[in-house]
């Protein structure tokens, strides 16, 4: 009876619009009073602030953050776009892949969804529109392309995943690569088949001559520095990832410095939103562990894990029915607190089914990315439209072939897992 009352306390209270860290701490601490009274309570809300920040490995979060902040002062991502432009822009529908090209630069160095969503919302659609693009694809370009900073490593989802998981955190990093490049990949043949099916959508491109090709590729060397700081030193084992947080961003301070972009008042605010942003995550966290332990005091984890067990169904289903509740999620939550809240009761079955962990985890923050465009939350959907002064059931249009697009990838992935597992195997 109280595992169904905080359950619904908690529905309510997400329902009515207050914040999931909140909503989880006090739907919690209520499951814990009718659980064991006040003294139980009491325990827990003295260690779980402690506990939630003590963790080492939380220290890559703000430095991740941060390291994003600087890369946004910097102006690199810009550089990134032009680059790519240069050198696929004379296709049709060229500048929008270059978009893709850009969205996965920036996501290599930033980690942050909405972060590179609003940096290409401001650098990429005001080039496309003056070129003649449709707005609709425009837009839903953009949009998608931001969410490739929450796979391709340093990716916060995936950080907090390892947290939550117990499990490598530079395996996790080094696993999101590949289903990266194959999601970019994905992206930019959806832009060729739509321009295809609508020519008027994308007009051809502008040619450039392989000396201003190669001559675009200087700007771009200094993200390729900052990316082997981090997913380099993690690869080879020279860093752990806390301490390749830590060497990101430093060295992304040192690039903002270069460009002589590292005003104190630039400074400020890249420290004063890292700040928030880390307060931020961390109040989730605080409010899931609450959550957390009122689930591992009632056994409703070990229930569900025994229930499950005892279906005489394949695993694939299960795993089918496990995504499938994730995309659903999405479409109301956010996708760090569907993570905090969801993978301390999945993963133990994940774990029972005989799933890997490390492929779990990849697989489960590529469902999430969908989450991301989709209505009605669709959270890089709205960055775009506050940038864009769009309506919001134009970029959602915009946006949709991607989302179909994306589930093939998932389909993808879970059906060979050796395309997440194979680079971390290879590490030293």
């Amino acid at each position: 009876m109280s595992v169904t009352i905080a359950l619904l306390v908690l529905v309510l209270m997400l329902v009515f619009g207050l914040p999931v860290a909140l909503a989880m701490g006090v739907s919690g601490a209520a499951g814990l009073y009718m659980f064991g009274g006040w003294p139980i309570l009491q325990g827990i809300l003295k260690t779980s602030p402690l506990s939630t920040a003590s963790s080492y490995e939380i220290i890559t979060i703000p430095m991740f953050i941060l390291m994003a902040e600087f890369v946004i002062i910097s102006g690199v991502a810009n550089d990134l776009f032009k680059a790519a432009t240069v050198w696929v822009g004379r296709l049709r529908g060229g500048v929008a892949m270059a978009t893709a090209l850009a969205g996965a630069g920036f996501g290599a160095i930033s980690g942050s969804s909405t972060a590179a969503a609003a940096t290409l919302a401001s650098t990429s659609i005001p080039a496309m529109l003056k070129e003649g693009y449709e707005p609709k694809l425009a837009c839903g370009v953009v949009a998608i392309s931001g969410t490739l900073a929450m796979l391709i490593p340093p990716s916060i989802a995936l950080i907090l995943y390892g947290i939550i998981a117990d499990i490598p955190i530079g395996a996790l990093l080094v696993g999101g690569v590949i289903p990266g490049i194959m999601v970019t990949i994905t992206i930019m043949l959806t832009i060729a088949f739509l321009v295809w099916r609508d020519p008027s959508a994308a007009p051809m491109g502008k040619s450039y001559t392989m000396r201003e090709k190669f001559a675009s590729l200087k700007r771009v060397g200094l993200v390729l520095i900052l990316f082997f700081a981090v997913t380099g030193t993690i690869y080879s084992g020279i860093a752990t990832p806390t301490e390749a947080s830590g060497i990101g961003a430093f060295a992304a301070m040192l690039i903002a410095a270069w460009e002589r972009q590292l005003t104190a008042p630039a400074l400020w605010r890249a420290l004063r939103s890292a700040a928030q942003t880390t307060c931020m995550v961390l109040f989730i966290i605080m409010g899931a562990h609450i959550f957390g332990y009122f689930f591992t005091l009632t056994r409703v984890t070990n229930d569900i894990t025994a229930w499950v067990g005892a279906l005489e169904t394949s695993r694939w289903v299960i795993l089918a029915v496990i995504l499938l509740g994730y995309l659903i999620l999405g479409f109301f939550m956010d996708q760090i607190a569907i993570l905090i809240l969801t993978v301390p009761v999945v993963l133990p079955l994940v774990l029972q089914l005989g799933f890997d962990p490390v492929w779990f985890g990849v697989l489960i923050v590529v469902t999430a990315e969908v989450g991301m465009v989709t209505p009605p939350l669709g959270m890089n959907v709205f960055v775009v439209a506050r940038y864009t002064r769009r309506p919001l059931g134009e970029l959602f249009r915009g946006v949709a072939p991607h989302v179909w697009a994306h589930l093939i990838v998932i389909a993808i992935l879970a059906a060979f897992p050796a395309i997440t597992l194979w680079l971390p195997s290879t590490m030293q």
